[in-house]
């Protein structure tokens, strides 16, 4: 399992990058689909990466907290389930269910809009505002499956504090460490 820090290059204040992507079942959400009135958090993950199952428990518990503070959740998945297939489509429900995800979770088979949020990493997270405008990229907090952190999304949940209150975004982010986005040949 080799860490792969984000390359975090999305600077903050960035719009949200469009994207129209299925669900493993065919259901296709874009971004407005997705936002809440108050913002948006999009992660990248997927099935098999250990740094995502460590905190796909909380990121369920956080998921319902934002939706009560009107922001929107979305997890993409965009590696490569040819050469990773326990990150294949058909696998995304059965991780959902386990997890108790209630977000849509959805599929870029293309890997394009993981290049438009220059996402590296598994999982990698970012924090919009709700005028889609970047307020935070990086980690959800120091846990890591191998270190003995807890589970608390402290680095996200200060983002989303700061954000909710009208605050200038945090100066210190630190970036996501997990594993790299598994690229398709060429991309």
């Amino acid at each position: 399992m080799a860490e792969t820090p984000s390359t975090r290059i999305l600077p903050i204040g960035s719009r949200a990058p469009e994207f129209e992507l299925p669900d493993s079942q065919g259901e296709v959400f874009n971004l407005d689909d997705v936002r809440g009135p108050r913002g948006l958090m999009v992660m990248f993950v997927c099935n098999h990466c250990p740094y995502v199952v460590h905190l796909a428990p909380a990121l369920a518990e956080l998921a319902k907290e934002l939706e009560t503070q009107g922001v929107g959740v979305v997890a993409i998945n965009s590696n490569d389930a040819v050469k990773y297939p326990a990150d294949a489509p058909e696998k995304m429900p059965e991780f959902v269910a386990k997890f108790g995800w209630s977000f849509p979770y959805l599929v870029d088979e293309s890997q394009e809009v993981a290049k438009a949020y220059v996402a590296a990493c598994t999982p990698d997270f970012y924090l919009f505002d709700g005028e889609l405008k970047l307020t935070y990229c990086g980690q959800f907090d120091a846990a890591r499956p191998k270190n003995s952190e807890p589970v608390t999304g402290k680095d996200l949940r200060e983002a989303v504090k700061v954000m909710l209150a009208g605050e200038a975004p945090l100066v210190r982010q630190v970036p996501s460490t997990g594993c790299g986005i598994k690229w398709k040949p060429g991309v």
